[in-house]
């Protein structure tokens, strides 16, 4: 029993060392962007936003604040508060929508960490993103223009910054280290259930489940999405193993809109600021873009 258990510990350690090996540098790049822009780019990129308000530019402010979401570093519980300020000065709710919806699908960190997909992957989730996007603030002006708000920002406040450190190489390196601390236990979770991917689950069931049947198999990734999803920084291993098994990239595509749009921790902060119509709302809009586009990719790719 000992020496069986031994030689699967070595082989589980032996997937785990060479997919960590593959992709911890896009990780630690990510980190190291991600934190930069966190430090010193963030109130340039909030402010550009909210400098959309005093300009006539009408539908091309839905693309603009869905760039600027994609930009934006913060999480979903640090991008509401923001949102709700811009909401009080006046802001469009379909450019809030495009900016929230591309901000919970991405951030600068991700993109950097997904190109550990290839190419492919890489721009297919920022174009992906960007689209989701537009899409939800188009909707917004198409449907909600002349009616009440969309978004409930009732006692929100302005988040409090951590970065206030007067020595900007100090704020940089404590931002660095929060990141770090906040993502690197995923990170190296999700090796781990990709290394027991490798080791245990057939390749021609991951090709069954998401490549085979292209249509199914997107379908199966966008439902997937939703309760597996924690973290960005896990769910890269995972799909860098499901690609090599035969996955459809359709089916990535499906769930790298499923999975951050329904994690947990996002699905809490915006249940508040929508209520429960428009929350339900949200969730159709996210499945049924994700079914969309994989499907679409699939027949591109």
């Amino acid at each position: 029993m000992l020496e069986v258990l031994h030689r699967e510990l070595i082989y589980i350690w032996y997937y785990f060392d060479i997919q960590f090996r593959q992709i911890f540098i896009y990780w630690l790049i990510g980190m190291v962007i991600g934190s930069a822009i966190s430090v010193f780019l963030k109130d340039r990129i909030h402010s550009a936003f909210r400098s959309l308000y005093n300009k006539k530019i009408g539908v091309l402010g839905v693309f603009v604040a869905s760039a600027l979401g994609i930009a934006s570093p913060l999480c979903m519980y640090g991008t509401i508060p923001i949102a709700a300020s811009f909401s009080k000065s006046g802001m469009k709710d379909e450019w809030m929508a495009a900016f929230m919806m591309s901000s919970i699908l991405l951030n600068p960190q991700l993109i950097i960490y997904t190109a550990a997909l290839g190419m492919t992957a890489f721009w297919l989730r920022i174009v992906e993103c960007f689209v989701g996007g537009v899409f939800a603030g188009l909707l917004i002006r198409v449907f909600y223009s002349k009616k009440k708000s969309f978004f409930r920002f009732d006692g929100f406040k302005e988040p409090v910054s951590h970065d206030t450190d007067s020595n900007l190489v100090l704020r940089y390196f404590k931002n660095l280290w929060r990141n770090i601390k906040a993502t690197g236990i995923y990170f190296l979770f999700g090796i781990l259930l990709s290394a027991l991917f490798q080791r245990y689950i057939p390749t021609e069931m991951i090709t069954v489940f998401f490549g085979g049947n292209e249509a199914f198999g997107v379908l199966m990734a966008a439902t997937i999405g939703v309760p597996l999803y924690a973290c960005g920084g896990g769910t890269i291993p995972l799909l860098q193993q499901w690609l090599w098994d035969g996955m459809s990239m359709g089916s990535a595509a499906a769930f790298m809109i499923t999975g951050p749009a329904t994690k947990i921790t996002n699905l809490g902060a915006v249940k508040i600021v929508l209520g429960l119509k428009n929350f339900v709302l949200y969730i159709c809009y996210v499945m049924f873009f994700a079914l969309i586009t994989g499907w679409i990719v699939n027949l591109i790719i």
